[in-house]
């Protein structure tokens, strides 16, 4: 039996041969690898995918270290899609792991070619690019999953699935809603959100990680190209938001289940 076949035991002893198949014919994009994009990218992984493609224009923070997969006091610095690539590597090496350094953004739409996955997964968070995702994505012909706030969360068994216009008491679905009727540009079709109608305050104070590894484009030693650096720390945001790994991590695993799901029935 060979290593993939190995890895894939259990899933395709539940899944059956067939839709094993179809996962691992499935083209996937991620877009965003932090909290929660890095936990879905795993999810799909393990559970057989193999043609994915992730896209994020951060590097690894210090600040990263309490909730994203492929953060810790060795990756600190790295490009993250090239960390989160290589760790989904070592769990099939195999697999066609697409890394992009690269922002989705109005100047970037048309390099990623949507119209060619078959599945695409919205994690990102800025409110402009993340409505800008929603509308070109939900034009093609591809299954859409997005991922709402996943910050300023601590309770589980509050994380629900709705389909966009549904979601109730998340302020990231509101100001997207908001903004849709304003331009009166709206999605084209329905698509399934995961969110939590918690919403607690931050009890610390807002500051910097305070180390020689700032990785913030503020800072005065930070290397490489600002504009690419990670943007978890950073004084041109208007807010920083707590958050931890067992609300981001399971918002992933929920959008990792949504396309595997799919894919299987």
């Amino acid at each position: 039996m060979g290593i993939e076949k190995a890895v894939l035991n259990r899933t395709r002893l539940l899944l059956g041969d067939e839709a094993m198949d179809k996962l691992a014919s499935a083209r996937i994009i991620i877009f965003g690898v932090g909290g929660v994009g890095s936990w879905c990218a795993e999810s799909l992984v393990r559970s057989g995918v193999v043609n994915l493609t992730i896209v994020d224009s951060d590097r690894v923070c210090i600040t990263n270290i309490n909730r994203q997969l492929m953060a810790n006091t060795s990756t600190v610095g790295q490009v993250k899609v090239e960390a989160l690539r290589n760790h989904l590597l070592l769990i099939n090496p195999s697999a066609n792991i697409e890394a992009r350094q690269q922002i989705f953004c109005a100047e970037t739409v048309n390099d990623f070619k949507l119209e060619e996955y078959d599945y695409i997964i919205d994690c990102i968070d800025s409110l402009k690019d993340k409505a800008l995702l929603i509308e070109v994505a939900t034009r093609t012909k591809a299954r859409f999953y997005s991922s709402m706030g996943a910050a300023l969360k601590m309770d589980p068994t509050r994380v629900r699935v709705a389909e966009f216009w549904q979601v109730k008491g998340c302020p990231l679905a509101r100001a997207l809603r908001n903004r849709f009727k304003r331009s009166k540009i709206f999605p084209a079709k329905k698509f399934l959100c995961v969110y939590s109608d918690e919403l607690l305050e931050n009890k610390g104070k807002n500051s910097s990680c305070g180390t020689d590894r700032c990785m913030c484009p503020k800072a005065a030693d930070g290397p490489g190209d600002a504009s690419l650096l990670n943007h978890e720390w950073c004084s041109a945001k208007a807010q920083i938001n707590g958050s931890l790994m067992h609300i981001t991590s399971l918002f992933g695993i929920i959008l990792g289940g949504l396309v595997i799901q799919n894919i299987t029935r």
